[in-house]
């Protein structure tokens, strides 16, 4: 499926959202040789939890992109304010459509479209719009996620996985949340490994799979 796949392109609203619904598998991608790229639409400066400096996730975001294998050069940050995308969808849809003609990906990762938080579905809506003739896989989270359809499941082992917990484990400021732990980041990968008879996987709800 997976073999025609050599550009890979990565939608994160915020960063670290690209890391939880599809960190191991950008791990594989990489430990493959396929050139993946990270577009985190937002650094959340305005929710950054004291005492951490606004800029934190920037920081953040560049350890662990970088644990993850993604090229320093392959990191796209924008700044559009946490919260605030559907004021700002003509902007983002602009910026969705430049990165298509720039890095022409062979495969997108993004949010549900049944994603609950307003900023992941502005971006899953303009992703569609942006990316017509690329397919498309919207990555997996629970807390945010109304209903998902686990219609795509990528395998993967111990690297993959002790990977996605450094990269995520970068996260200091966000730290906290009941599902920022290891723990429930290899429970779900259990989960998910389990209703297909292996160790671990990622889900996935195939939105678009184009063949040229």
């Amino acid at each position: 499926m997976f073999d025609q796949v050599n550009r890979i392109l990565v939608l994160a609203p915020h960063t670290d959202d690209g890391e939880f619904g599809c960190g191991a598998s950008i791990a594989k991608f990489v430990l493959q040789g396929k050139e993946v790229y990270y577009a985190a639409f937002s650094l959340a400066e305005e929710s950054v939890p004291p005492p951490f400096p606004k800029n934190i996730l920037e920081t953040e975001v560049k350890a662990a992109t970088k644990i993850l294998g993604i090229n320093e050069k392959n990191l796209l940050l924008y700044r559009y304010k946490v919260r605030n995308f559907a004021y700002h969808r003509q902007e983002i849809l602009e910026d969705l459509v430049k990165l298509n003609k720039d890095i022409y990906p062979d495969l997108v990762f993004m949010p549900s479209i049944s994603d609950l938080h307003q900023d992941h579905t502005t971006i899953a809506h303009e992703g569609l719009r942006a990316f017509k003739r690329r397919s498309i896989l919207c990555y997996e989270l629970p807390w945010n996620n109304l209903n998902f359809s686990t219609n795509c499941f990528i395998i993967f082992g111990e690297k993959e996985l002790n990977l996605k917990f450094k990269a995520l484990d970068c996260y200091n400021s966000q730290k906290g949340r009941n599902y920022a732990t290891d723990e429930f980041v290899k429970s779900l990968a259990i989960t998910r490994g389990t209703q297909i008879g292996t160790k671990y996987a990622e889900v996935f709800e195939v939105v678009r799979w184009v063949v040229e």
